[in-house]
């Protein structure tokens, strides 16, 4: 898997050891190291691994000259003045802003296309469960293509495309037309959500990231409530296909950032400058580690793909947390159609303040994101002794207290409209708040857990997410109707309360796991690494 996972510019202190980041640097492969002329199969595990700089020392041994960036000389990325990399950091959170809005935004009116074309109203939320479904499908591709071609051109592609396949929403003349051209969009839209993570860390020094992943954080935890904050109102004042018209606008002009931001991937600029070199001295020595570890395209797609299947299927920790994040995922997609029973089908409010009504869920995620430099002076003090992924999990086992109590206060309060309407959004600021602290601690140990198969540990958590994400408008109009409101609110509780104890069971029981495992790091509390040859730091 190519990029370093958007997932672990989220974790501080650092999941990833400098060696593993210099890894996806260098190489934009996921580990372990092999010797030279070995290939790394989906199967492949900790065992008969190098270091970094073994495997360089082979290469040099054998003649060839590794080519890397000359120090001061404005090649590395890392390297550049503050205001390029800032250009870059609003350039690719653009992007992200734009998919995460197009994925919520046309909620601001389904009932538009549904009474137009005589449709089911399920049958209209195809529109939000194909491009949601996209996201999961689409990393699996585009992934492993941007390191055979960098992240820019994939960038193009990728925004060009969701550009394209956004007009035929607002000329579409028949049902079809809408939902095919949406679940084609959301493949294509899919690219920046797997390949910013990457070109943040490409431009951006760990010690450097702190503000510069605070805004870029913003795009990506606040998209999707802004999507039915602005189609709320252009759908209520403009009709649903002006929700389209100004999507594919705001795509179009994410498109022309595409066009000017740099190629940011070491390993593409690196092969550029060793071509250079090839051609200026006729040396064919001259060789990047990236070029010399290369593997055929069949190769690294079957990679990508194959592993995260394998390890969702073979790895606990994998599989379970994958589930517990997938529903936090559903949820915040259901709530994208029950605000709308609470506010407008009980309370009768129009669609542009039942948008408005979003903003209590930023709010809650807005205080989350300030509020986990706590979990960074807790972590720092639970590993004193030594660093392991258990410690990752203190933020997920409040939000697992904090998540049933949002459902119950939603379940109670939304149902009747004599309760005022500040009980709903209530519990969406505490619903944003407990997803916040909970997507990030659940990620934090999953990278940590599995720290040279971080890629793969997460694409397989991305797609059983935008798998179970996607089905939520398929079945929640019919949900809250035939069972009222409260008790499909109760119900969402009930389950919250009963998966909540996962992240203690994985406190208590992940180190052993985690050893009995061949893809995972071996850390023991209180020992740190010592002792331990595959972990990391």
């Amino acid at each position: 898997m190519p990029s370093e996972p958007i997932e672990a510019e989220f974790v501080f202190p650092p999941a990833l050891s400098q060696e593993q980041e210099d890894e996806y640097r260098k190489l934009e492969r996921e580990g372990p190291l092999t010797p030279n002329h070995q290939t790394p199969t989906a199967t492949t595990t900790l065992t008969d691994t190098i270091t970094m700089n073994e495997l360089e020392k082979q290469y040099t041994n054998q003649g060839f000259h590794l080519v890397e960036f000359t120090p001061g000389a404005g090649e590395d990325p890392r390297e550049w003045n503050k205001g390029r990399k800032w250009a870059v950091t609003a350039a690719v959170s653009f992007l992200c802003l734009a998919v995460a809005i197009g994925s919520s935004i046309i909620t601001g009116d389904l009932e538009g296309p549904a009474k137009e074309f005589h449709a089911p109203q399920e049958v209209i939320n195809l529109t939000v469960t194909l491009y949601v479904l996209g996201f999961g499908i689409g990393p699996l591709v585009f992934a492993p293509l941007s390191e055979v071609f960098g992240r820019k051109p994939i960038y193009c592609v990728s925004i060009f495309f969701y550009f394209i396949f956004t007009l035929p929403g607002a000329l579409a003349p028949n049902r079809a037309t809408l939902i095919v051209s949406r679940g084609l969009a959301g493949v294509a839209a899919s690219a920046p959500m797997c390949n910013v993570g990457g070109s943040v860390a490409d431009i951006w020094a760990v010690k450097e990231r702190g503000f510069p992943m605070a805004v870029f954080s913003a795009t990506i935890f606040l998209g999707p409530c802004l999507g039915p904050l602005f189609g709320g109102w252009i759908g209520e004042k403009a009709g649903w296909r002006w929700i389209y018209w100004v999507l594919f606008i705001f795509v179009g002009a994410c498109f022309i950032f595409t066009l000017i931001v740099p190629e940011t991937l070491a390993s593409v600029i690196l092969r550029r400058k060793a071509q250079k070199l090839r051609k200026e001295t006729g040396d064919d020595k001259y060789q990047t580690l990236g070029e010399l570890e290369a593997q055929p395209l069949f190769q690294t797609l079957k990679v990508a793909i194959s592993r995260p299947l394998i390890m969702m299927v073979m790895e606990p920790i994998v599989l379970f947390m994958s589930f517990y994040l997938s529903f936090i995922y559903a949820l915040l997609y259901l709530l994208f159609f029950a605000f709308p029973f609470a506010f407008q089908g009980i309370r009768g409010w129009s669609a542009g303040m039942t948008g408005v009504s979003f903003i209590s869920v930023m709010i809650g995620m807005l205080i989350a994101i300030c509020a986990m430099s706590y979990q960074e002076k807790l972590y720092a003090k639970v590993t004193r002794d030594g660093s392991f992924p258990e410690a990752r999990l203190y933020p997920m086992m409040l939000g697992a207290i904090i998540l049933p109590i949002s459902m119950f206060i939603f379940a109670f309060t939304g149902a009747y409209a004599s309760v005022h309407w500040m009980g709903v959004c209530v519990s969406g600021a505490v619903f944003g708040f407990a997803m916040i602290i909970l997507y990030i601690g659940a990620n934090s140990y999953i990278i940590d857990s599995y720290s040279n198969f971080a890629a793969s540990a997460i694409a397989a958590k991305t797609l059983m997410r935008s798998c179970i994400g996607s089905s939520i408008p398929l079945f929640v109009t019919q949900m809250f109707s035939a069972m009222k409101f409260q008790f499909a609110g109760l119900l969402l509780a009930l389950v919250a309360c009963v998966i909540g104890p996962m992240p203690f069971i994985f406190y208590r029981f992940g180190e052993r796991i985690r050893c009995n495992s061949k893809r995972a790091t071996k850390a023991r509390r209180g020992q740190g690494f010592k002792g331990d040859s595959n972990a990391k730091h």
